[in-house]
């Protein structure tokens, strides 16, 4: 059993820049893909990005490469999203989440078996 927890989110101008964090229980954190996903109001689930057990893998959506950066610190049972150059539509409540599989199926709710209660993030014009 794994629970997580984030931390961080607010409400920020557009440009600014946040670092969510998720902390995990649990002595396994470090056998766990990470993933961050987004749920804007009246949309579905949207994956964000992804690191693999090790944190030599990343992987992200487009529309937040070169803005979002994941990392992890498997001795602290944390994992992190740097989001820089934010923009309105990035507005959502932020999700981690852990699970097994391959990074091509990272993307996928399916393969994620535990996940945080949620953040805030709300970017203004």
């Amino acid at each position: 059993q794994v629970q997580l927890v984030e931390s961080g989110g607010g409400l920020v101008q557009a440009g600014d820049s946040l670092r969510l964090s998720c902390a995990a229980s649990g002595r396994t954190f470090s056998s766990y893909v990470m993933g961050w996903f987004r749920q804007a109001p009246r949309k579905e689930r949207e994956f964000v990005a992804a690191i693999s057990s090790s944190g030599d893998s990343t992987y992200y959506v487009d529309s937040v490469k070169g803005r979002f950066t994941i990392s992890r610190d498997n001795a602290k049972n944390t994992v992190y999203l740097q989001m820089n150059s934010l923009k309105p539509e990035d507005t959502a409540v932020y999700y981690c989440a852990a699970g097994v599989g391959r990074l091509s199926a990272v993307p996928r709710t399916s393969i994620y078996a535990y996940w945080g209660q949620g953040t805030q993030v709300t970017v203004s014009s």
